[in-house]
C-alpha cells in the first residue's frame, strides 16, 4: 500500500547520542516514517556490558515542542570479572518530550518506565525471583537528521 505524499516526505533517518535511560552513554539510530519512529539504542553502563534497546516511538503533534511515548524491548549483557556473564530482558516504555531546535537538531528528555521480564544472574546459586516493580530511569538524547 502506497503512503500519502506527505508521509513519504517525512521519512528520514536520525542519528544521536543518549545519556541515561538504558545506558550511561549510547548511540541512537532512528528511522522516522511519518507515523512515529523505530529507534535502536546501543550503549553501555560501565564498558563491561552491552545495552541494546529497540523502541517504537510516537511523536504527538507537529509543534517544535511535542510529547513522545513509546514501547519496546531492552536487553543487557554484563561481563563481570568475577563471575559468569549475566543478562536481562526488559519491557521499556519511554514517556517524554522532544524539542526540535534549529535546522535538523532535536533534544529529547524522557523517563523510561521499565519492567523486567527475564533475568540470568551472574551467580548461578542466586535463584531469588526478579523484582516486579516498575523502575523509572530518566534519560536525554541529542538527535540530528542524517543527510
Amino acid at each position: 500500500m502506497a503512503q500519502p505524499a506527505e508521509a513519504q516526505r517525512r521519512e528520514t533517518a536520525r542519528l544521536g547520542i543518549s545519556v541515561g535511560g538504558v545506558s550511561t552513554i549510547g548511540v541512537i539510530v532512528e528511522y522516522l516514517d511519518g507515523q512515529g519512529s523505530i529507534e535502536l539504542n546501543v550503549g553501555t553502563w560501565s564498558f563491561r556490558d552491552l545495552s541494546v534497546s529497540v523502541v517504537r516511538r510516537h511523536y504527538l503533534g507537529v509543534a517544535r515542542v511535542r510529547p513522545t511515548v513509546g514501547l519496546g524491548l531492552w536487553g543487557v549483557l554484563a561481563f563481570p570479572s568475577d563471575g559468569r556473564p549475566s543478562a536481562a530482558l526488559v519491557v521499556r516504555a519511554p514517556i517524554g518530550v522532544e524539542w526540535s531546535t534549529w535546522d535538523a537538531h532535536a533534544l529529547t528528555l524522557d523517563v523510561n518506565v521499565n519492567q523486567g521480564i527475564w533475568i540470568r544472574r551472574s551467580d548461578p546459586d542466586d535463584d531469588n525471583p526478579m523484582s516486579r516493580r516498575l523502575i523509572p530511569l530518566p534519560g536525554a538524547a541529542w538527535r540530528w537528521r542524517s543527510r
